[in-house]
């Protein structure tokens, strides 16, 4: 008996204390409140944590944020970059950058899926790169990177026995982190066959979608990048007033302050840290001349994005960034196959309603729109804004959506349009 009352003495306590959290993570919790300074940060902030999680999307676009969807160009923070025009100008509307290096259409397809009811009637802006559009596509180490099993379980128990939910199932099972829980797994593979979840597995995937939903509450908002402080700092360097003209000129000499160094105009920094200053260069001449990307499985995951944004009725801002000519001629990059690419990536949005598309793919010989060999930057950012700007602030036209589940197909992704 005195064992036993020694044993619980000494574990008890701490029995309790997993009881106690394993109650907590069960319960469904609406965690920290998030303040105004806090959205801010994190709003901007790039942070696999928002991207992956709910919490802080989801107060963010009941808040007026208008979701910025693309990859690494968002991290090229000028003062031209659209968080900071937003931020000095008062537009009405502040910026919800979600995207980083790697990631592509999956990752989005399913960020999106876990914002439907907040996103629903809204407006998005989506910068599409052509360089997505690889003969491999996604990446699966990259996607894993933005992998979030919170995504995958609100997607599983909204999936329905569609040609758009079969062909999620099927890409999502071909990633490992797809497959890193086997209660996931099991699920994911029946909406790849198209059949109908057990409602043991909806309980089960209810439960673990609240205790996801509790870690995200609680740890969301921890370790974010504070490039609020950066945007901040880039406001002081703009006009009193939005006016184009000013503008520009504070592109153009910002621009010629930080590409000093290359014959590229590309920005310093970039040509020092990532071409080694020049030292790669020999390597990289003519490094390009193979590139493809008129045929790739991109193509159906991007239908994927297509199809969820048209089901929520938002109103989508499509921008083709350019790619830097002096770049594309040192490298050798086949600028038929480039047209043809965009083209392809337009026709697939025209034919089916989506008509908001902001084409700068052949803008890349224009002096100071790239900031490196490949992203937006400086006069590309205030070109991009000409278009932006009026989409998200002016009244748009509700769009006419003709979806066609065609463009998941294996004919569409290896069709080149010319």
């Amino acid at each position: 008996m005195k064992a036993g009352k020694q044993l619980w003495r000494t574990f008890g306590p701490v029995l309790v204390a997993v009881i106690a959290a394993l109650a907590l993570f069960a319960t469904p919790w609406r965690g920290l409140k998030i303040n105004s300074q806090t959205l801010k940060e994190a709003t901007v902030s790039l942070s696999t944590n928002v991207y992956r999680g709910e919490k802080i999307k989801d107060v963010a676009l009941n808040d007026n944020y208008v979701p910025f969807i693309g990859s690494s160009e968002l991290s090229r923070m000028d003062a031209m970059h659209p968080s900071v025009l937003a931020a000095k100008y008062k537009r009405g509307y502040q910026t919800l950058l979600l995207g980083g290096p790697g990631s592509q259409s999956l990752n989005h397809y399913f960020t999106i899926q876990e914002m439907s009811a907040q996103l629903r009637n809204k407006k998005v802006v989506y910068v599409i790169s052509p360089q997505w559009f690889t003969p491999k596509g996604q990446r699966p180490d990259a996607f894993g990177y933005y992998y979030s099993a919170l995504q995958a379980t609100d997607w599983l128990l909204q999936a329905k026995n569609t040609k758009a939910d079969r062909y999620a199932a099927q890409r999502l099972l071909a990633m490992p982190s797809g497959t890193s829980s086997l209660l996931i797994e099991n699920a994911t593979k029946k909406i790849a066959a198209g059949r109908r979840l057990s409602a043991v597995e909806k309980l089960m995937l209810t439960q673990k979608q609240v205790i996801l939903k509790n870690e995200d509450a609680l740890f969301s908002t921890l370790d974010l990048d504070n490039n609020w402080e950066h945007i901040k700092q880039e406001t002081k360097k703009l006009p009193a007033t939005d006016n184009e003209r000013l503008l520009n000129q504070v592109a153009v000499k910002q621009a010629q302050q930080e590409t000093t160094n290359n014959e590229f105009n590309i920005k310093d920094s970039f040509f020092k840290k990532e071409l080694r200053g020049g030292r790669r260069l020999p390597r990289l001449k003519d490094s390009q001349v193979r590139f493809d990307y008129r045929r790739s499985p991109e193509y159906a995951d991007f239908q994927l994005v297509l199809q969820q944004l048209a089901a929520l009725n938002c109103q989508v801002e499509f921008v083709l960034p350019p790619i830097n000519q002096r770049w594309v001629d040192y490298t050798g990059l086949n600028m038929t196959m480039w047209r043809q690419t965009t083209k392809k990536i337009k026709q697939q949005l025209l034919n089916q309603g989506f008509t908001n598309i902001d084409d700068l793919s052949e803008d890349g010989n224009q002096a100071y729109y790239m900031e490196d060999t490949i992203h937006i930057g400086w006069r590309g950012w205030l070109r991009m804004d000409q278009s932006v700007r009026p989409f998200l602030t002016e009244t748009q036209a509700q769009p006419d959506y003709q979806i066609s589940d065609y463009y998941l197909s294996p004919a569409w992704q290896q069709k080149i349009v010319k």
